[in-house]
C-alpha cells in the first residue's frame, strides 16, 4: 500500500490516545476511553462545461469520555498539543462530575474487546490531482447531455475523494484503528423543458477508485433515468401492488435497524418491540449482517467501543434472530452487545432468485417507485406514507412514468407482504438489497 499523506501516523495517534488515557486515570477516573482521528478530502463539482466549486477539507480531532464510577463525561478538542489534551480530559471530568449516576454507563465488557484486527483493506489511496479531477466530472455530465438530445440542462458532476484513519482505546487495555477511504461519482441532469422538466440522477461509491464505474457510465445513467420520467402523469388513487427500485428499497431495511436497535428498544419508541424471535417478514426474507468483507462500505473488525464484530444472521425465514445493541443500551435491555456500536455493518437481504424483469412480471399491475419525498415515517408505530413518483406497471411491463403520488401502508404489514427480491443489488450504502416488491399499499393519486 503506498504512503498516505497523512500529517500524523498511527503511532503518533496511539500515543495521543495514550497519554489522555493515562491522563484521566491519575486525575481520578475510574475508567476512560478516547478516540483520536485525522481526514482530508477533495471534492470537484463542474457544471454546463465548467467548473463551479473546488473544495478541500482536512480536519483533526479528540474525543475524550470519563467515567467517575457510573458517572460519565465527554469532551472533544481539534488541538492535538499536551497542554490541550490536558484540558479536553478536565473538561470532561468537570461534566462527569455533575451528571447522575447510571448503571448502565461504563465501557464495554474487557471480554468482548476485540483481540484480532485482521485487515479488512479498506484504505485505497486515491492521488487525484485536481485537474483529473476536473476532467473527470467534465466527462461525467458530457455523457450525460450526450445520453439523449432531451437533456436540457444539468445540476453538476461531481468528483470526490474521501480518506482519514483513527486510533481508538480504553482503560480496559483496548488500543487499535485503522485507516479507510472513500470515493465517488456523481451526476444529476434535468431532461425537457417549462414545466414538463423532469430531474434524476446516478452515482457510484466505492473503497477503491479503480472499482468505480467510469464517469461515462455515471453520466449517460443519470441522463437516461431523466429522460425515462419525461410526459409523466398521476395515476388513480387504488391499491396496487408496490416494488421498490434497488437503490431505493434499503430505506426499508433502514427502518427495521432503527426500529430493533438498542436505543429504540429501551426507549419504547419501536413499532418492533419484543420482536426477537417473532415472525416480523415474509419467510421470503433472509438477512444477514456481515463486518468482514474486504473493501465493503460498513466493514470493520470492532465497533465504536472496541466490541469484536462478527457475521450474525438477522433475519432467517421472516423472523428476527438479533438485535443491534451497544454495551449501553444492551445492559439497559438485560442483554449484551452486538457489537454494534455506531449501527449496522454491511446488512444484507437476500435474493428470491428474481431479476428486476422477473420481479416486473411477477407484479403485473402496479407501481414501481423509483423515487420516494418526505420523511411521513412513524417510528413508533410504523404507519408509512411517503410521497413518490416511479414507473406504472401493466401486464409485467413498464407503461408510462408517474409523479405527484403518496404511497401508504404499515411497515409491520408491508414487511410481511414482501413477495419477491431481486438479484439486482444495489451495493453503494451498509444496507444491500435488490429491488422489492410488496403485494399491496394504497396509493393515492389523481
Amino acid at each position: 500500500m503506498a504512503t498516505q499523506p497523512f500529517s500524523y501516523d498511527q503511532a503518533t495517534l496511539s500515543e495521543l490516545v495514550s497519554d489522555a488515557l493515562q491522563y484521566a486515570k491519575t486525575r481520578g477516573a475510574s475508567s476512560a476511553d478516547a478516540e483520536v482521528s485525522e481526514g482530508f478530502g477533495q471534492t470537484v463539482t463542474a457544471r454546463q462545461g465548467e467548473v463551479e466549486t473546488i473544495e478541500y477539507n482536512r480536519d483533526k480531532g479528540i474525543g475524550v469520555t470519563v467515567y467517575l464510577g457510573t458517572q460519565r463525561g465527554h469532551a472533544s478538542s481539534s488541538d492535538f498539543s499536551p497542554k490541550a489534551l490536558r484540558d479536553t480530559v478536565d473538561a470532561a471530568l468537570a461534566i462527569a462530575r455533575y451528571t447522575a449516576q447510571d448503571p448502565c454507563a461504563g465501557l464495554a465488557d474487557p471480554e468482548r474487546l476485540a483481540r484480532d484486527c485482521p485487515d479488512l483493506d479498506l484504505m485505497h489511496h486515491w492521488d487525484l490531482p485536481v485537474e483529473q479531477a476536473i476532467e473527470m466530472a467534465l466527462r461525467c455530465e458530457a455523457a450525460g447531455f450526450a445520453a439523449d438530445s432531451r437533456i436540457s440542462n444539468s445540476e453538476g458532476a461531481s468528483v470526490s475523494t474521501q480518506q482519514s484513519h483513527f486510533i481508538y482505546g480504553n482503560t480496559n487495555g483496548f488500543l487499535s484503528g485503522y485507516a479507510s477511504s472513500r470515493h465517488s461519482l456523481w451526476c444529476a441532469l434535468i431532461a425537457g423543458t417549462g414545466d414538463g422538466m423532469q430531474r434524476d440522477d446516478w452515482y457510484d461509491t466505492a473503497r477503491d477508485a479503480q472499482t468505480l464505474s467510469s464517469p461515462e457510465l455515471v453520466g449517460a445513467r443519470a441522463g437516461q433515468r431523466a429522460v425515462a420520467r419525461l410526459n409523466a402523469r398521476q395515476v388513480d388513487t387504488a391499491q396496487v401492488p408496490v416494488m421498490f427500485e434497488s437503490g431505493i428499497a434499503s430505506s426499508l431495511m433502514g427502518h427495521f435497524v432503527g426500529a430493533i436497535s438498542g436505543g429504540s428498544l429501551y426507549r419504547k419508541s419501536s413499532f418492533l418491540p419484543d420482536s426477537l424471535g417473532q415472525t416480523v417478514f415474509a419467510s421470503c426474507v433472509q438477512m444477514v449482517d456481515d463486518p468482514a468483507i474486504p473493501r465493503a462500505l460498513a466493514s470493520s473488525p470492532f465497533d465504536q467501543e472496541g466490541v469484536t464484530t462478527e457475521r450474525r444472521q438477522i433475519v432467517q425465514d421472516g423472523v428476527v434472530q438479533g438485535y443491534f445493541l451497544g454495551s449501553y443500551s444492551a445492559r439497559k435491555l438485560g442483554m449484551r452487545s452486538t457489537g454494534n456500536a455506531g449501527g449496522n455493518h454491511n446488512l444484507m437481504m437476500q435474493d428470491t432468485g428474481d431479476d428486476f424483469d422477473g420481479l416486473l412480471r411477477k407484479m403485473g399491475t402496479g407501481l414501481l417507485v423509483t423515487e420516494l419525498m418526505g420523511q411521513g415515517v412513524n417510528a413508533v408505530t410504523g404507519d408509512y406514507s411517503r410521497g413518490a413518483a416511479g414507473f406504472w406497471v401493466e401486464n409485467g411491463v413498464l407503461a408510462y412514468p408517474v409523479q405527484e403520488i403518496t404511497i401508504a401502508g404499515n411497515l409491520k404489514e408491508m414487511y410481511r407482504q414482501i413477495i419477491g427480491i431481486g438479484n439486482d443489488v444495489c451495493r453503494r450504502g451498509s444496507r444491500q438489497c435488490g429491488s422489492i416488491l410488496i403485494a399491496n399499499m394504497t396509493l393515492a393519486g389523481s
